[in-house]
């Protein structure tokens, strides 16, 4: 019975494996097509190329996305970023983006997610949200100052980020969320990434512009509800008002 579980958790284990490799696939392609195939005049290839780098992606599957995106070669990239608003369980506001190349099936997909949430609903929320440029870093000089840094890069303004928000951050980095106006975003990556700073995260987001009063049962709840959204092989990104 012990060796039948510790199959049953291999094969789980090596079913998320291949799910966030293909969801670090798929957005290296998107970057590819959205902003060219050159990493370094594009801040989000760079960040989506590093990532898969130390998920260990292949180099061969990388530049297979790369060409795939970028329209060179057989095969060409039919995919779509759409999002999608609704409540969280608790009214907690969300939006999800999703990359697919079907959305009348993926539509209907997260629909049901939402029924399956029981408390979670659809509906239109963005304006709670401000829709900014995002730049998840990190720096090895421990007296490095942020303030300064998102100054000169032209942020907008930056928060901390630990190892536990986001887990490409060394623990014994200087973590930083720099936030831009969405026409900055690549001067902003590009300014940072000569500067010292290596860039996990560049992409375009949402941030709440409130966060609801919850008690930890109701954490507990919303972030079950997350996840269940965020296991789906299309979605990209989920943007919660949840700290």
């Amino acid at each position: 019975m012990g060796r039948q579980w510790l199959l049953a958790k291999r094969q789980v284990n090596a079913k998320k494996r291949s799910a966030a490799t293909g969801k670090l696939v798929k957005e290296i392609s998107v970057a590819a097509k959205m902003g060219g195939a050159d990493p370094d005049g594009n801040a989000r290839l760079f960040a989506a190329i590093e990532k898969a780098r130390r998920e260990s992606v292949s180099r061969d599957v990388i530049e297979r996305a790369i060409k795939k995106g970028a329209g060179v070669g057989e095969e060409k990239l039919i995919m779509e970023e759409v999002a999608f608003e609704g409540y969280a369980p608790h009214k907690v506001p969300l939006i999800v983006d999703v990359l697919t190349d079907n959305n009348n099936r993926t539509a209907p997909e997260i629909r049901v997610l939402f029924k399956k949430g029981q408390l979670g609903s659809p509906g239109s929320n963005k304006f709670l949200f401000d829709h900014v440029g995002l730049v998840e870093a990190h720096h090895a000089a421990d007296g490095v100052d942020p303030e300064e840094a998102a100054i000169e890069a032209g942020a907008q303004n930056f928060e901390p980020l630990s190892h536990e928000q986001n887990d490409d951050i060394p623990a014994e980095a200087v973590g930083v969320r720099f936030i831009t106006e969405r026409v900055d975003l690549h001067a902003v990556s590009k300014w940072l990434g000569a500067h010292g700073w290596t860039i996990v995260t560049c992409e375009m987001g949402y941030l709440p512009k409130n966060f609801p009063e919850l008690t930890e049962a109701q954490q507990t709840e919303v972030a079950e509800f997350l996840e269940s959204l965020d296991e789906h092989d299309d979605v990209h990104r989920v943007w919660a008002a949840v700290r």
